[in-house]
């Protein structure tokens, strides 16, 4: 059987992100961005453009490696609909894209969890309990492209938000995608967000996979994860 996680209560933060830039630990107030289409939570490595950090390693994080500056394999994607996925036409934007995030997970079981997945938060390692987050109302949908290595990966879910924390600085709403087959072509994937609380969100994009869907591990790509109006 698949083993379920739950990310609140088996979290941990470890700064194991390869090709980041260095971040500042001075607590942070929250942020309104209502202003713009488009806020990205990643678009290129190091740009400046990126707002939320890969900081909240979680479960098995041994068994996890990432680089957020990967160069290879970009190039241009199939407009291809995922899961979930708007059902217009999704723009070019891998393009011009030079770099992308590669995640390898080896699922080893390194933590005996049985799974694996990391939290973009801000400010980094915050799990409700320290200020910060973005008010993102006014955007209706949190989008990215995915693929993987060899296809047929299977990532237990995608998600934003539902960071509970132990005080009001948690996440004000929570929405996922589950589960989610890649394919070996770049595909734009989409979670709906109408209606939700937007009003303070600390962990801005996450993912996570288990063990018993890929026994031998996998290796993914993500690139342009980006909240949309």
């Amino acid at each position: 059987m698949r083993q379920h996680f739950v990310v609140t209560a088996l979290a941990v933060s470890v700064g194991l992100v390869v090709g980041s830039v260095s971040w500042a630990a001075t607590p942070a107030k929250k942020k309104s961005v209502s202003e713009g289409d488009v806020f990205y939570v990643y678009t290129e490595g190091g740009s400046r453009l990126n707002h939320y950090i890969p900081s909240g390693w979680m479960g098995d994080y041994g068994d996890l490696r990432m680089d957020q500056r990967w160069s290879k394999g970009v190039g241009k994607p199939k407009l291809k609909e995922g899961k979930a996925a708007s059902k217009a036409k999704a723009p070019d934007v891998l393009a011009e894209d030079k770099t992308c995030i590669r995640v390898i997970y080896t699922a080893e079981r390194k933590q005996g969890a049985g799974w694996g997945g990391v939290y973009w938060q801000y400010p980094q390692n915050n799990w409700g309990d320290k200020k910060g987050g973005y008010d993102l109302t006014g955007y209706n949908k949190l989008t990215f492209w995915a693929k993987g290595e060899k296809g047929d990966e299977v990532v237990d879910k995608f998600f934003m938000g539902g960071i509970t924390g132990q005080t009001e600085e948690g996440d004000s709403d929570e929405a996922s995608i589950s589960p989610v087959k890649l394919t070996k072509e770049w595909q734009k994937f989409e979670i709906p967000l109408t209606g939700l609380d937007l009003s303070h969100i600390v962990g801005g994009f996450g993912f996570a996979s288990n063990a018993d869907a890929n026994p031998e591990g996998f290796t993914v790509y993500i690139d342009e994860i980006r909240y949309e109006k």
